[in-house]
């Protein structure tokens, strides 16, 4: 299927390693410039090559999304080097596992800042030339705790929820602008991400590491963790012009992990 992305530009946030590289290329293949943010300068030059690999260009932006000061400058490097953000691929790091109470108030703060502020305030930025132009894509990566909270990881769950009721919204502001946005649920993507948090749950519960990959394993309909590249095609597809009547909408890719309807 032809996606009609040639010559789009997309940026992606935490595109330096996982799920944000993943997807980089995957957009890359279909032709589109990439932008990639990062606050590891390292993972990203080594995810510029992946995207050079699959035959696209890429923008290496070291970016630590916690300052929101440097927003205006970075989107104006892409603009300048591909032209306006056409695909806004909302994509960050976790907060570290902790229970909901007694949780101090600056690790909540650092966290919204640099989870869901950040966000709103980089799509803020690229919102206008995307309603100017009557066409943008905006996909932002959650997490199954916005469906079923994870044990242990209260802040990412309330923080991730908070981003659904955000896209909701946007997306029915700018639905009729040629502008869609989607939130898309991973379920257990095998990432550097997934696997601290599978080392922190054996240490916590002092049992070995494949015990609880098994255990988790196990839970999943489809037998198995979901691959990066499984997760950026979905992504890929929302961006494109054949999912331009979806919007508004939660997409779960978890190899049906998520028991609820």
């Amino acid at each position: 299927m032809d996606l009609e992305l040639n010559d789009k530009t997309a940026l992606v946030l935490g595109g330096g390693g996982g799920i944000g590289r993943a997807v980089a290329v995957s957009l890359a293949r279909e032709g589109v410039k990439v932008a990639v943010a990062d606050i590891d300068a390292g993972a990203l030059a080594e995810t510029v090559k992946a995207v050079q690999a699959a035959g696209g260009r890429a923008l290496p932006l070291e970016w630590n999304l916690g300052e929101l000061a440097v927003i205006d400058e970075n989107v104006a490097r892409i603009e300048a080097e591909f032209g306006p953000v056409d695909i806004l691929v909302n994509n960050t790091g976790g907060p570290p596992p902790t229970p909901a109470a007694g949780q101090d108030p600056a690790l909540w703060e650092k966290g919204f800042q640099s989870m869901v502020l950040s966000i709103i305030k980089i799509t803020d930025r690229v919102l206008p030339n995307m309603r100017a132009r009557k066409w943008g894509r905006i996909v932002t990566s959650a997490s199954s705790g916005v469906v079923a909270p994870i044990p242990n990881l209260a802040i990412s769950n309330a923080l991730r929820m908070s981003l659904v009721g955000w896209s909701k919204s946007l997306a029915r502001e700018v639905a009729k602008e040629g502008i869609t946005a989607n939130i898309i649920v991973p379920g257990r993507i095998a990432t550097d991400r997934i696997r601290f948090l599978d080392q922190a749950k054996a240490e916590r519960e002092s049992r070995p590491v494949e015990s609880v990959m098994a255990e988790s394993t196990a839970s999943i309909p489809a037998g198995r963790y979901g691959e990066p590249a499984e997760y950026a095609n979905v992504v890929a597809f929302l961006a494109s012009q054949a999912a331009s009547y979806v919007t508004g909408a939660t997409i779960r890719v978890d190899g049906g992990l998520i028991a609820s309807v």
